[in-house]
């Protein structure tokens, strides 16, 4: 008997207030966090579901979320957490992990003593705020979205209680990084990881943020928020790869506060999901910060992803350097609306944002909205979108050799992405990452040659 169909409890929906107040009583958390948390439930019913003709959601489908199909799970089964456990594999060489279940967690890996004496704080966000409350209380909820997701942000904080503090202190530098897993297994599970990362001065680390599905056929939700504070000198990588089945919608809403001299880049793998939303705000503060944002997707079928930047420069000689570049099959979508902020002080600033699209099928639909706000006159600045299809020439010359068509545009798309996956830094990472992209080619290629079963 398949005990995990059901996981999920038999009750409201997450949008529904008596699912929230079910929430709220079986919670342990401190009075504090629960007030935070009725806030911003009433934040939530108080906004609209956005809607096509807003700005901030030009080109995306129809808004039509029945968050009612969408619950919070029961704590996963033995033999689900064990599986979980022996998947969570990209990053061999660590420097500490953590691994949650549809928000539980189920394994916390201890980082190094030399680390921890030295005041690295990397624990599920449910034991920071006992143990390190002054921290949690410092950079908790202290981030909103000004790219149109408010409603699924407030939904977020009001549930959320999953996800990890990392925070190493000033003059520490880590050279393997954290790993942390988010995944979806209970059919209709909705999850809410929240995901704090604080860099003190003149620090160096990295992180990797895993979201996958356990089973292909599972429907889900997920509502995901990442928060990045980096202070002056921090050098910080965050790679976050976003693996569900093609039955979610996930959002992934992001935000990076940078100081004066800092270093931050973050990367973005998108392979999942039937739609996905991914939002991510840069905040230049001080003058020097360098950052750089990459991004690879690659969609099928009819999934959707919606992808919405913003670069805002506070602060002279700075730069941000964007690169979003997306690989496009059958009847999916992708949406990049980017836009560039430099306020009037912000003098010297380079700023640099990029989105090319890939199409490998005609009826594939890339659409592309790059834009600059400047109010500084000493500035390098520029914007640029490109979309087109695979070389023929190119493909004519593999096809020529007997590879067959799915296995030229594999190598091709390869070459496409090669200089983005090279910036995930890590060797063993890198390769684990091409064999999750080669994984969707080559399922796609399997379903394209398996009869389906008629059903009466």
């Amino acid at each position: 008997m398949n005990t995990e169909a059901t996981a999920v409890q038999t009750a409201p929906g997450v949008g529904d207030s008596a699912s929230f107040e079910r929430h709220l009583s079986l919670s342990a958390l401190p009075e504090s966090w629960k007030n935070w948390k009725k806030e911003y439930w009433e934040k939530y019913e108080e906004l609209p579901f956005p809607r096509t003709r807003d700005e901030h959601w030009r080109f995306a489908s129809r808004i039509d979320f029945d968050l009612s199909g969408f619950q919070l799970a029961e704590d996963a089964s033995d033999d689900t957490i064990e599986e979980v456990l022996s998947r969570s594999n990209l990053v061999a060489e660590r420097s500490g992990q953590i691994v949650f279940v549809d928000n539980q967690l189920v394994s916390e890996e201890a980082i190094p003593e030399e680390l921890a004496a030295r005041g690295v704080v990397f624990l599920p966000l449910a034991e920071a705020v006992t143990k390190h409350p002054e921290l949690v209380e410092r950079y908790l909820f202290q981030e909103s979205t000004d790219l149109g997701s408010d409603k699924f942000h407030a939904l977020h904080n009001a549930y959320s209680e999953s996800g990890y503090l990392l925070y190493v202190p000033d003059n520490v530098e880590i050279d393997a990084p954290f790993a942390v897993y988010h995944w979806h297994a209970a059919p209709g599970a909705a999850l809410f990881p929240h995901i704090l990362v604080v860099g003190g001065r003149n620090s160096r680390f990295s992180v990797v943020d895993a979201q996958q599905s356990l089973f292909e056929d599972r429907t889900g939700f997920s509502c995901a928020v990442g928060n990045v504070f980096a202070e002056d000198g921090a050098k910080i990588y965050r790679r976050t790869i976003q693996n569900f089945n093609n039955r979610m919608v996930s959002f992934q809403l992001d935000t990076n506060n940078v100081d004066r001299d800092t270093a931050v880049r973050g990367i973005n793998l998108n392979l999942g999901s039937r739609r996905a939303r991914f939002e991510n705000e840069v905040r230049i503060n001080g003058a020097g910060a360098d950052v750089k944002l990459y991004s690879l997707t690659v969609a099928e079928n009819d999934q959707e992803f919606d992808q919405r930047t913003l670069q805002i420069h506070n602060a002279p000689n700075a730069v941000s350097d964007l690169l979003y570049k997306n690989a496009l099959m059958d009847h999916s979508r992708t949406i990049f609306s980017g836009l560039i902020k430099v306020a009037k002080d912000a003098q010297q600033t380079d700023a640099y944002q990029t989105n090319r699209n890939l199409l490998l099928n005609d009826t594939a639909q890339a659409n592309s909205l790059p834009g600059l706000e400047i109010e500084a006159n000493d500035v390098k600045c520029s914007h640029g979108a490109t979309t087109g299809q695979l070389d023929r020439d190119e493909l004519f010359y593999f096809l020529q050799r007997g590879i067959p068509k799915r296995i030229a545009q594999q190598l091709m798309v390869f070459g496409f992405f090669e200089e983005v996956i090279e910036q995930f830094d890590n060797e063993e990472l890198e390769e684990n990452l091409r064999g999750l992209i080669q994984a969707k080619f080559e399922k796609k290629q399997l379903d394209a040659v398996t009869p389906k079963m008629e059903t009466t």
